[in-house]
């Protein structure tokens, strides 16, 4: 299992249910990575799209502990237990966990590559993803060039797990 996030220089992802920063080209790689395969979320990251839908073209797995919550056009799985279970379908490099914090805490045992991209800027956050830096179960195997957006740097980050 993959998992992809944006995070500050704080490793923080978001603000009141939102994204910290919007940013083109982060989202047109978010669309490229998991345009076709399967994105695993929970309720309050699906809420957070438009509409509150599903994404296009993509398998949507929810994670909540809410039994009676369904939507349109996702699986929804009530457990971590459940979850393994119905990922069993996919294969296992088509599976990306694309937040929220809770989500990613609880799953972050399982996955073996991250997508990081890591913004060079510190905002106001209230939701924070584990710094992989300060872990000796991940790596740094490739960084890209430091892009810009406007006055903002950043550059795309992938980890491997090691342990």
């Amino acid at each position: 299992m993959n998992l992809i996030v944006a995070v500050d220089e704080n490793w923080a992802i978001g603000l009141r249910n939102q994204l910290l920063v919007s940013i083109p080209a982060d989202m047109k790689f978010f669309r490229e990575t998991t345009m076709g395969k399967v994105v695993v979320m929970g309720r309050k990251t699906l809420e957070s799209f438009p509409g509150g839908q599903p994404l296009k073209n993509r398998t949507n797995i929810v994670l909540t502990k809410d039994t009676s919550y369904h939507v349109k056009d996702a699986v929804a799985v009530h457990s971590v237990k459940t979850l393994l279970e119905e990922i069993k379908k996919y294969e296992e490099e088509e599976i990306y966990v694309i937040g929220g914090d809770s989500v990613y805490k609880l799953l972050l045992p399982y996955c073996k590559t991250a997508y990081v991209t890591k913004i060079h800027h510190a905002y106001e956050a209230d939701t924070y993803f584990p710094n992989l830096d300060e872990t000796e179960d991940w790596e740094v195997t490739g960084v890209s060039e430091e892009q810009t957006y406007f006055d903002l740097e950043y550059e795309f980050v992938r980890y491997e797990r090691v342990k």
